[in-house]
């Protein structure tokens, strides 16, 4: 979404709180712009990923989704027991 710069500043919480929840914000002044992102959306722009702790306090069902979670079909290994 695009604000304009005196609204963003009216609604800044609101503005923080779109970024973390549903992506980058734009913000315009007299044809410059800029983009306010959540923490996460940083970090993958730097290439630094958030701890395993991080990734699964900041994730909800619906983004776990993409997460390869199928058990692998392949038979156990034998084991020795003596």
């Amino acid at each position: 979404m695009t604000w304009a710069l005196a609204e963003a500043k009216n609604r800044l919480s609101e503005v923080i709180q779109l970024a973390v929840s549903s992506g980058p914000q734009e913000i315009s002044r007299r044809g410059e712009k800029v983009i306010v992102l959540s923490e996460l959306d940083y970090r993958k722009l730097k290439g630094q990923n958030a701890d395993l702790k991080q990734f699964l306090l900041r994730q909800t069902p619906a983004d776990l989704s993409d997460l390869d979670l199928q058990r692998d079909p392949s038979p156990m290994r034998k084991v020795v027991l003596t």
